[in-house]
C-alpha cells in the first residue's frame, strides 16, 4: 500500500502541508481554477488604479502630462520588474503558495496608504483655483509626495510578487508528462490572459466610473477590498494545490557556470596543451552526464553544433577545475544554455511593451481632450481599454477551442500554432498599431486647429472612438504575445528556473515601460536643442508633437520585428533538441 502510494506521488511537488503531492488528489483543473479566479480579483485591484492613475496625478497631485506619464510608466515598470524577484524567491526559497500570500498582503497595505491619502484633504496638495492650462498648480511635494510614492511602490512590490508566483503556481498544477496535461497547461495560459481581461474589464468600467464620479478614495477602497478578498479565495484551494519544492537559486547556477567558463577559458589559453584541454572538456561533458545523471543523458547535446557562445559555455565543465567552487555539472551547463537561447526572444518583446505603455499614458490623455459621449452615456477616458479587453475576452475562447484544434489538425503538431508564431503575430500588430496611432493623432490635432481649440480645455468635436483603434490593435497584440511568452518561457526553461523564466514575460513589460520613459526624456532633450519647446513637454497636449513620437515608435517596432525574426527563425524548441539528440544515444 505504501509502495503504491509512493508510485502515485508527484516527484518534486508537495501539498500545502509540505507532504508529498499525490496524483489525482492534488493539481489539475480544479486547482488551477482557484488561481484563475484569484487573478481576476488581483488584476482588478491593480488596473483599477493603474489605468486611471495618470489623470489622478495630473488633476489631484498636479503633475504635468509628461511627468504624470513618466510616473505611471515608472510605477508600472517597477511593478512588473519586481516579478523577477517573486519568481526568483519561488524557485530558490519559498513555494509559490506562500509568495502569493505575502505579496497580496503587501499590495493591500500599499492600497490602504493610497486610500487614506485620497480620503484626507490635508494629505493632498491644494486644488487649483484656475481652469486655465497656462497657469501651473502646486505639485505635490514633501511628506505628501513621500506618502504617495510609498503607497504606489508598496503596491508595486506586492504586484511584482503576485505576477512572479501566480502564473507558475497555476501552470505547475498540470502533469507535463502526459499529452492531456500539456494541452491543459496551454489552455491555462490562454485563460490566464482571459482572466486578466475579466479583471481589467471591471476595473476600467465600474471602478473607473466610481473614481471619476464618487471620488478616488472609493476607487482605492474598492481595490483594497478586492485584493483582501482574493486571499481567502486562494486559501480555499489549499487542499487541492500541488506546489513545486524550491531547489536553490537559479541565478547562482547561471553565474557559476558563466564564471567557470570564463575561468577555464582563461586557464586554457595559458596552457600549452589547450587543444588537449578542450578535448578533455568534451570528454568530461559526456562522462559526467553518464555518472549520476543517467536520466538526463538523452537531454544533453554534446554532439550538437552550437553557436560560438554555446561552445564557450561548454568550457565550464572542463576536466580538473582548479577552483572547487566553480565545479559544474553538464546539467547545469545545459540549463544556462537554455537561458542564453531564450534571452534574444525576451529582448525582442520589449519594444512591443513600450508601445503598450502608451495605452495607460498618452492615449488616455488624448481621449480626455476629445468628445467622450457615447449616445447619452459619458465614457471616462480611462475606460478606453474596454475595447481591447472585450475583444480579448471574445478571442481567447475562440482561439483555445476553435483556432488551436483546427491548427493542430492542419499542422499535425501538438501545439498547432507555435509559441514563437504567436509572439511574432503580436509584434506585427504592434507595428500596425503605432501607424494607426500616428494617423489618429494627426487627425485629432487637425480638428483642434480647425476648431480654434488648440489653447482651450473644451472637448474637441471629434469622438474618442478614433483612439479605440490603437487600443484594439495593441490589445490584440497583447493577447498573442503575453500568452505566447508565458507558455514559451515556462515550457522551455529548466524546471529549476520556471518561476523566474515565466517572470521574464512581466520583466519585458517592465522594460517596455521604462523604455517609454527613457524615449520621452531623450526625445525632449534632443528636440529642445533646435526648437523653443520639445515635442512632448508642457501642460497642453494639443501643442505636443505626439504624432512624430508615434511614427518613431512605428519605425522602431519595425526594426524590432526584423530583429525578432532573425532569432526566432534560428531557435530550436526543447522537444526538437531532444529528438535531434536521440540518434546519438
Amino acid at each position: 500500500m505504501d509502495e503504491a502510494h509512493m508510485l502515485n506521488t508527484c516527484e518534486g511537488y508537495v501539498d500545502w502541508r509540505n507532504r508529498p503531492a499525490v496524483r489525482g488528489r492534488h493539481g489539475g483543473i480544479l486547482a488551477a481554477s482557484f488561481v484563475l479566479v484569484v487573478e481576476v480579483l488581483e488584476n482588478l485591484a491593480f488596473l483599477a488604479n493603474a489605468s486611471n492613475l495618470v489623470l489622478y496625478l495630473s488633476k489631484f497631485m498636479h503633475f504635468s502630462p509628461s511627468s504624470s506619464a513618466n510616473v505611471v510608466t515608472n510605477f508600472m515598470g517597477t511593478a512588473f520588474l519586481l516579478a523577477l524577484l517573486g519568481g526568483f524567491l519561488a524557485d530558490a526559497f519559498l513555494p509559490t503558495y506562500y509568495i502569493y500570500l505575502i505579496s497580496a498582503s503587501i499590495e493591500s497595505l500599499g492600497l490602504l496608504v493610497l486610500t487614506i491619502q485620497a480620503c484626507v484633504t490635508s494629505l493632498k496638495p491644494p486644488p487649483c483655483l484656475s481652469a486655465s492650462t497656462s497657469i501651473s498648480c502646486e505639485q505635490v511635494d514633501g511628506r505628501k509626495a513621500l506618502m504617495l510614492f510609498a503607497g504606489l511602490y508598496l503596491v508595486a512590490l506586492g504586484v511584482g510578487g503576485i505576477k512572479g508566483s501566480l502564473p507558475p503556481h497555476g501552470a505547475e498544477q498540470f502533469d507535463e508528462n502526459t499529452l492531456q496535461g500539456r494541452n491543459q497547461r496551454s489552455a491555462f495560459f490562454n485563460y490566464y490572459v482571459f482572466c486578466l481581461s475579466c479583471g481589467a474589464l471591471i476595473a476600467v468600467t465600474i471602478v473607473v466610473w466610481v473614481e471619476d464620479n464618487k471620488g478616488w478614495q472609493w476607487g482605492f477602497g474598492v481595490s483594497t477590498a478586492t485584493i483582501l478578498l482574493s486571499i481567502p479565495i486562494f486559501l480555499i484551494g489549499s487542499p487541492v494545490y500541488r506546489t513545486k519544492v524550491p531547489i536553490g537559486s537559479p541565478v547562482t547556477t547561471i553565474f557559476k557556470v558563466l564564471a567557470a567558463a570564463v575561468y577555464n577559458s582563461y586557464k586554457s589559453r595559458d596552457s600549452s596543451n589547450s587543444a588537449i584541454g578542450m578535448d578533455t572538456s568534451r570528454t568530461s561533458y559526456t562522462t559526467e552526464t553518464s555518472e549520476g545523471e543517467d536520466r538526463n543523458t538523452k537531454r544533453k547535446e554534446p554532439s550538437q553544433t552550437p553557436t560560438e557562445s554555446l561552445e564557450f559555455v561548454n568550457r565550464a565543465v572542463k576536466n580538473k577545475t582548479v577552483n572547487p567552487m566553480l565545479e559544474c555539472t553538464a546539467e547545469q551547463v545545459e540549463e544556462v544554455k537554455i537561458v542564453l537561447r531564450i534571452f534574444p526572444i525576451f529582448m525582442s518583446t520589449i519594444m512591443l511593451n513600450c508601445c503598450l505603455a502608451q495605452l495607460s499614458t498618452f492615449s488616455v490623455q488624448q481621449a480626455s481632450t476629445m468628445n467622450t459621449d457615447l449616445g447619452s452615456l459619458k465614457v471616462p477616458p480611462a475606460s478606453l481599454p474596454v475595447f481591447p479587453v472585450v475583444f480579448i475576452m471574445i478571442l481567447a475562447p475562440i482561439y483555445n477551442h476553435i483556432i488551436i484544434p483546427l491548427a493542430r489538425k492542419v499542422t499535425k503538431s501538438e501545439t498547432g500554432i507555435t509559441h514563437l508564431q504567436r509572439i511574432g503575430t503580436g509584434l506585427v500588430l504592434s507595428v500596425v498599431a503605432m501607424a494607426v496611432a500616428a494617423l489618429v493623432e494627426m487627425k485629432r490635432k487637425r480638428v483642434a486647429a480647425n476648431s480654434g481649440l488648440v489653447n482651450s480645455t473644451k472637448p474637441l468635436p471629434i469622438t474618442f472612438i478614433w483612439i479605440a483603434l490603437q487600443y484594439l490593435f495593441l490589445g490584440s497584440a497583447d493577447l498573442f504575445t503575453l500568452a505566447g511568452m508565458m507558455e514559451f518561457f515556462f515550457t522551455e526553461a529548466p524546471k529549476s528556473m520556471r518561476s523566474l523564466a515565466t517572470s521574464l514575460s512581466w520583466a519585458s513589460l517592465a522594460m517596455g515601460y521604462y523604455l517609454s520613459s527613457v524615449l520621452v526624456s531623450l526625445i525632449n532633450t534632443i528636440t529642445s536643442k533646435y526648437r523653443d519647446t520639445p515635442w512632448l513637454f508642457g501642460s497642453n497636449l494639443n501643442k505636443y508633437h505626439l504624432e512624430r513620437f508615434y511614427w518613431l515608435m512605428c519605425i522602431l517596432s519595425g526594426l524590432n520585428l526584423s530583429h525578432y525574426l532573425f532569432w526566432a527563425s534560428r531557435y530550436k524548441y526543447k522537444s526538437m533538441r531532444k529528438s535531434l539528440s536521440q540518434p546519438n544515444n
